[in-house]
């Protein structure tokens, strides 16, 4: 299986695969296998559709400001496994994995990226605003920190409603930093908001060391001090990431307030497609690369005789397949009339349209 650090990219959208015949995609029908196999395709599809985003964003087919999720598949499915629709969750600018894991459809999200009216935002949001009310997925949001004021006001409306949800916020080590966080954080636990604060700490905040910018480096230590439930979490291991969150996501809907996990992760590829990324030792990525989490799991089921190397072969060839149908979809769907410019944006207009 080619992985993001040392295997070939996907393919052209152009390209023509050949179908193979479809058999048994893992040796084992047990219920734990078949749960492993649907973790790994959903982490495989992520990894594959941010590969072919690095491809698109080369070749100019698509613009504008790119974070790359490769390395952090795990949280955001283990994470997604907790979760239920009736949940909210609120994402970050890094969020095409969140987006995927929630369930928006590859040919949704691939053509936000083509700024197409068939995107999940209608071709308005681009990269770093995915949005998708249906799924209860509100962003997307490009300013640091800015989601998590938004998730606190999602669970207070959703206690005051009586409603049993919890609402998810994924933010990184970089937002911790920022007043929202602690602002959220202090009112979540005095109102004992449902709540489930998700810290992808993947040690860089754009280009600055976690070191260089906390005294203290234990979030989850610092998280604790408003009264929450908080620890961390190996991020690089699916199943830890889901168990961890299973556990809070119970504990909050048993109305025990909001709980914090601090997900120890790493991003294998830059800040953004306009990052250099010279301010990480090589060998320091290269160290995190050794615990990809895909191939992790990968590994363990084959060592578990639960995947064989045809199946695998297989499942990555059916995801590549559905994200070549995503992007020739993205590439037909059709531009946003000039004369709908307006729409969504303004009352007036829209009663004018009426």
């Amino acid at each position: 299986m080619a992985t993001a650090h040392g295997g070939t990219p996907a393919g052209t959208p152009k390209t023509k695969r050949p179908r193979r015949a479809r058999g048994p995609t893992t040796p084992s029908r047990t219920p734990a296998a078949s749960h492993d196999l649907d973790l790994l395709r959903q982490m495989l599809l992520i990894r594959r559709f941010e590969e072919r985003c690095v491809e698109l964003y080369s070749a100019a087919a698509i613009r504008g400001f790119v974070h790359l999720y490769i390395g952090e598949e795990a949280v955001a499915v283990g994470v997604h496994q907790a979760l239920d629709e009736r949940d909210a969750v609120v994402s970050t600018y890094r969020e095409h994995g969140h987006a995927l894991a929630r369930g928006i459809p590859p040919e949704a999200v691939m053509a936000e990226m083509y700024g197409k009216s068939t995107g999940c935002s209608h071709g308005r949001g681009g990269s770093m605003h995915l949005f998708d009310a249906d799924r209860r997925f509100y962003g997307g949001n490009a300013i640091v920190g800015g989601g998590l004021p938004l998730a606190a006001g999602l669970a207070l409306a959703d206690r005051l409603r009586g409603e049993p949800r919890v609402t998810c916020c994924f933010f990184g080590d970089g937002a911790f930093a920022e007043g929202e966080f602690h602002e959220t954080a202090n009112l979540a636990a005095l109102w004992g908001l449902p709540v489930l604060f998700v810290c992808e700490n993947n040690l860089y905040a754009m280009g600055t060391a976690l070191a260089r910018e906390h005294a203290q480096t234990d979030l989850a230590m610092r998280a604790a001090s408003y009264g929450m439930a908080a620890w961390a979490v190996d991020g690089m291991d699916v199943h830890a990431v889901e168990r961890a969150a299973r556990g809070a996501v119970e504990s909050i809907r048993a109305g025990s307030g909001p709980h914090f996990l601090e997900m120890r992760t790493y991003r294998f590829r830059a800040h953004s497609m306009y990052d250099p990324d010279r301010y990480r030792p090589k060998d320091e990525v290269e160290e995190w690369k050794r615990h990809d989490p895909v191939t992790r799991l990968a590994d363990g089921m084959r060592t578990a005789g639960l995947l064989d190397a045809a199946a695998l072969e297989a499942l990555d060839h059916d995801v590549m397949e559905e994200i070549d149908r995503a992007v020739l979809a993205a590439e037909q769907a059709p531009e946003e009339p000039a004369e709908d410019l307006l729409l969504h944006v303004t009352g007036r207009y829209e009663e004018a349209q009426a």
